[in-house]
């Protein structure tokens, strides 16, 4: 395959960007879309240029570090991280737009790197469970239904990879906040410090520029791991509840 890359080329967080073009040749369909741009990295390296910076880490879909907006979706065509995006969802001469993630909230680190730390923010506000319970219980001893523990354990998928966030209109990043909430108050051990997590998280999803919600859907449409809309409406009904408990 040959294919025409249209990339976002920016310095530095300080610097304005602009799109470059580049051309690929000899691109292997089985080739995942990360190590395509390997292999213009390698050409660009040959031709004393810099080469595009992009994150990645685990390229196992994972990890969630590797989110591009390819053709103006979050993580591509494909639902599923970009990493485990291969060349044989495009054809031979395909011209591709590569952006980083487009949030007020992840500002452009360099090319397509972009700043998450927002979201890690958002957990260090209240995204845990402090009470000390030792060492490991044994399995019975805490019952946890099995409806809550399928549920918990299938929101708890949430990789952070923030693609919700590019995929919304808004750049809200309340799904990634509402499977966290619900995961986490699913559980017994969740319980003594529930509305205040709820209450402080909110609070630091607004304080760092991420817009509201409003049920547009394109977030779980984008989501690589399938977070459902409806940890959402939990987010929703856990504030509620804080606010009336007083918090």
């Amino acid at each position: 395959m040959n294919v025409t890359l249209k990339i976002w080329r920016q310095p530095d967080a300080a610097s304005e960007g602009a799109i470059h073009t580049y051309e690929v040749a000899d691109v292997s369909p089985d080739m995942s879309f990360l190590e395509m741009l390997d292999v213009l990295n390698e050409q660009l390296n040959d031709r004393g240029e810099e080469p595009v910076a992009f994150e990645s880490d685990c390229r196992e879909g994972i990890c969630g570090n590797c989110g591009l907006m390819i053709n103006g979706e979050a993580h591509g065509p494909e639902v599923t991280t970009t990493c485990q995006l291969h060349m044989r969802s495009f054809t031979d001469g395909d011209t591709i737009t590569v952006e980083p993630w487009r949030a007020d909230a992840f500002p452009v680190l360099k090319d397509l790197v972009v700043d998450r730390g927002a979201l890690d923010r958002m957990i260090q506000a209240g995204g845990y469970i402090s009470v000390n319970t030792g060492s490991a219980p044994e399995a019975h001893s805490v019952p946890v239904p099995k409806d809550d523990a399928d549920r918990a354990f299938n929101v708890a998928t949430c990789i952070g990879c923030g693609a919700c966030v590019a995929a919304c209109p808004n750049g809200s990043a309340s799904l990634f906040l509402g499977a966290k909430v619900t995961h986490l108050g699913l559980l017994p051990q969740g319980q003594p410090e529930r509305d205040e997590r709820v209450v402080n998280m909110v609070a630091q999803h607004d304080h760092e520029g991420f817009g509201g919600c409003t049920n547009i859907g394109a977030c779980t449409a984008a989501c690589p791991k399938e977070i459902p809309l409806d940890v959402i409406s939990q987010l929703n009904k856990d504030l509620r509840t804080a606010i009336k408990h007083g918090h």
